[in-house]
Parts: C-alpha cells; sequence; structure tokens
C-alpha cells in the first residue's frame, strides 16, 4: 500500500493514512526529510540510498526494487510505502512499482503541494489552463510552451540556472512568483524578477516557481543537449574518465576542423564541425557544474555581459564608427577589467606563432604602434630577407616571418588561413606529380629536375 504524507506537516495527512500507518506493521518511507516524517516513526526509510547513489537517476529504480524485495518477503502480508505528498503527484518510485507486475499497488489519495500552491496564488488552475512541470525536465517537458507553468521540484540552484538557460530572450515579461515550505511556519511566497531567479532564491526540496506568461518559446534544443551531455557523462566509460586538462587535445582538433570547413565552404560541413566544438564547450560546463564552480547558464550569462560591456557604441553612449575604434575600445575596456598593465598582458604564449604573432601586433596597433599602410610593410619583409641572407639564424628568420604576417595584417588576410591553403595546394599537386610518375614508370627519387618540374608544371595545370 503506498500513502501520501500530505504537503507540510502532520496536519494535512488523511485519515485513510493515519489509518494506515497505525495498522500496517511493516512501513517504508521515501525519505526522512519531511515536515510529517514524524507520524511515522516506525517506518524505515531511504536516505541511505540517496547518499549511496550516484546520480539521481539511480535512486528511484534502487527503492523501487528494494519495496518489490520486501513485499515478496511478506508473502500477503501488506507493507506501507509512505511518500512526500501526494503518491500521484511527481512520485517516480509510484510510477515504477504500478508498472512492476510482480506487485499489487494500492494507492491512497493524499493532499499535494498543488492544492496549497493554487490556494496562495488565488487561481484556478483549471480557469487559467496552468501546466504542472518538472523543474529538472524544464526544457523537455515545457518546449515550446508560453505558460502559464508551475514548475516543481525546483530544488537546487543548478535546476533554477538550467530553467533560465532554457529560456530564449529576456524570459518572462514581470516577475516569478517563487513558493516554499507551504504550510509551514516558515512558508515563503515571495515575486522575483527572472534575472535574479538562480541569485536571490536559495531552493530547497519543497520549492517551486509560478510563471504566469513566457513571451519566448523554450529553447528546447539547447537544454535537450545539455542533458544528452551530463547522460553521457554518467553511463559512459569514456566520459566518465574525461577531465578538462584530458579534453583540451580534443577542444583544439575540434577548432581545427572548424577552420576546415569554413575554408571548404560546404555549409553541411559547417553545421556538423560547430556541433562538434558546441559539445567539447557543454562537456566543459557539465565539469564545471559537477565541481560546484559554474554552470552552462553561468557560461552564457557571463559571456552575455561581457559583450555588453565591451560594446559601448552598441549599448552605450561611446562612438565608434569604424572597426579600429571598436577594437581600440575593445582592449582598452579589456586592460581596465582585468586591471593589466600592458596590452600584452594575457596573451597565451601556446598560441599558434603565426596566430600569437597577429595577436601581438594588433595590440600594438591599437594604440597607434603600427604602419600607416601595408606600403610601409612592404620594405620591411626586403629588409628581413637580406638581413636572413646574411645571418641564415632563427632570429632573422623569425623576424622575416614577423614581417610577412604584419604584411597579412594590413590586406586584412589571415595568415594561419592563408598558409594553410597554400600548404593544401601544395599537397593536392604534389600527389598528382607522384600519380603522373607513377602512370609513366618515373623513379621521383632518381629523376632530374626539369623533368620533376614538368610535372609539377602539368600538375598546376589541372
Amino acid at each position: 500500500m503506498v500513502a501520501g504524507l500530505g504537503p507540510a506537516d502532520a496536519d494535512l495527512l488523511t485519515a485513510a493514512s493515519l489509518d494506515a500507518i497505525e495498522r500496517i506493521p511493516t512501513q517504508f518511507i521515501r525519505t526522512s526529510r519531511h515536515p510529517a516524517a514524524s507520524a511515522a516513526p516506525r517506518a524505515q526509510s531511504f536516505d541511505h540510498v540517496y547518499e549511496s547513489a550516484a546520480t539521481i537517476d539511480e535512486v528511484y529504480p534502487a527503492i523501487a526494487e528494494a519495496l518489490v524485495t520486501a513485499a515478496t518477503a511478506a508473502n500477503d502480508d501488506a507493507i506501507l510505502y509512505l511518500v512526500p505528498g501526494s503518491p500521484s503527484v511527481a512520485e517516480r518510485t509510484v510510477e515504477l512499482l504500478r508498472a512492476d507486475d510482480r506487485v499489487d499497488v494500492e494507492v491512497l489519495a493524499a493532499v499535494s503541494f498543488l492544492d496549497l500552491v493554487w490556494d496562495r496564488l488565488g487561481i484556478d488552475p483549471l480557469a487559467a489552463g496552468v501546466r504542472v512541470v518538472d523543474g529538472h525536465r524544464f526544457a523537455v517537458e515545457a518546449a515550446g510552451d508560453r505558460g502559464p507553468l508551475l514548475v516543481g521540484q525546483c530544488d537546487s540552484s543548478n535546476v533554477l540556472s538550467e530553467i533560465k538557460l532554457a529560456v530564449d530572450g529576456d524570459g518572462p515579461p514581470g516577475d516569478v512568483v517563487v513558493l516554499q515550505r507551504l504550510g509551514l511556519p516558515e512558508e515563503s511566497v515571495t515575486t522575483v524578477a527572472w534575472a535574479d531567479l538562480d541569485r536571490a532564491v536559495e531552493p530547497d526540496h519543497l520549492t517551486s516557481i509560478y510563471i504566469p506568461t513566457l513571451a519566448e518559446p523554450v529553447g528546447f534544443e539547447l537544454v535537450r543537449f545539455a542533458e544528452l551531455v551530463r547522460t553521457l557523462r554518467q553511463r559512459c566509460p569514456w566520459d566518465q574518465e574525461q577531465t578538462h586538462r584530458s579534453l583540451t587535445r580534443h577542444l583544439l582538433e575540434e577548432t581545427y576542423e572548424v577552420l576546415e570547413a569554413i575554408e571548404s565552404d560546404d555549409p553541411a560541413h559547417l553545421e556538423e564541425e560547430l556541433g562538434d566544438l558546441l559539445f567539447q564547450v557543454y562537456f566543459h560546463a557539465t565539469l564545471g557544474a559537477e565541481a560546484g564552480e559554474f554552470t552552462l547558464a553561468d557560461v552564457a550569462r557571463g559571456i552575455h555581459d561581457k559583450l555588453v560591456r565591451r560594446h559601448p557604441h552598441v549599448f552605450g553612449d561611446v562612438s565608434a564608427d569604424t572597426p579600429d575604434a571598436v577594437v581600440a575600445n575593445w582592449e582598452q575596456i579589456k586592460k581596465d577589467e582585468k586591471g593589466r598593465a600592458s596590452l600584452m598582458d594575457g596573451i597565451p604564449g601556446d598560441l599558434p606563432s603565426l596566430l600569437y604573432a597577429h595577436k601581438v601586433q594588433r595590440k600594438a596597433a591599437s594604440v597607434g604602434f603600427d604602419w600607416e599602410s601595408v606600403d610601409g610593410a612592404y620594405p620591411k619583409v626586403t629588409e628581413e630577407l637580406a638581413e636572413l641572407q646574411d645571418d641564415p639564424s632563427d632570429d632573422e628568420l623569425g623576424d622575416l616571418l614577423f614581417a610577412v604576417v604584419n604584411v597579412a595584417r594590413h590586406l586584412e588576410i589571415d595568415p594561419e588561413t592563408a598558409l594553410r591553403g597554400a600548404t593544401a595546394k601544395f599537397r593536392d599537386r604534389f600527389m598528382i606529380v607522384e600519380q603522373l610518375a607513377g602512370e609513366r614508370g618515373i623513379d621521383m627519387t632518381a629523376a632530374d629536375l626539369p623533368t620533376l618540374d614538368g610535372l609539377w608544371d602539368e600538375a598546376k595545370a589541372r
């Protein structure tokens, strides 16, 4: 037999539940963390299952299986299982028991937290058309819904953050209502601005939020993807072993594959590779959430706020009419934010060398330390080439490459992309040379230079 403890203290227990507690000797309670748990002092709790399980998804099947085992051992005698609230509302263990053919389940009706919610809100849920959803599955269950919504089981700051992340745009046009510990002396019903939902509220297992209306549909796909990443992290042996450091190689590889897709001019290829890169971002955010450091919502909120701060010419009253002015503003704001003494502080030293040189030059140019045009950069290449011929050393070769990057920057050409493209072109032509040599029985290792030049010219012509 399954009975509900109601939403608050023992005053809201039904007569049927009290009778079952009085007459059935073998009793279990899902958790002793409930105001009415004291009404069943003989009940064995499953708190230890919560403490030992790796994830919440493991808890409910374990409890259901333990109850089936206990019921089987009791032969024809009934056992009592007590759950918070109503057995028919947001109670996964009861769903599992009802679906199990090994046991017969009788459920006693009970008062639900919903009854108190409607009273405190002063609304008729049928007339208002309120939809009740689980906070842990908000993105999936509320996809495309515009409200009104009552979101239950908002038991952690992470859940509140994910609810916010699931909503596109600025969220509801007005405040939301936070309902906590209804029916208890410390009951709280407050209104909170959407932006402060995961900052101003200290959630517990008796927290719900009421959203009268949503101006934008829920960002279903993004949060569904976040749920998938969490599932992989919990269930896949490879994903379980990963750390921020172990993923660095994969992050770098996926970034370069995105660059390759951009160069391919194939939208389908780019879409696929962006998805692979997005997986890396979500994976790192999931690791951060597990460690209690940051969530995906924190990442999104942080970059949103940073971009607003660094675009005062868009969101403020600063004037920046040219790309160069935008860059100059950006660098100054960044310097002020980070408290750096030099514009060069904070440039990662392990960037690819061409990108590193480009970034250093761009930083210097943002404060006017630059040639006025590419006409000033060209002679520097000639100068550095002559110095390399006189002194063929690492330093002189580096100076030449640095001068070439300067020319590329003035021409608004990405040197990394240009070199990659030139290398790919050489690779493709060399493969044609190999093919031609094979077809004509030419041994490339023994061929003279005019023969190889001829093959190369043919490859270029194709």
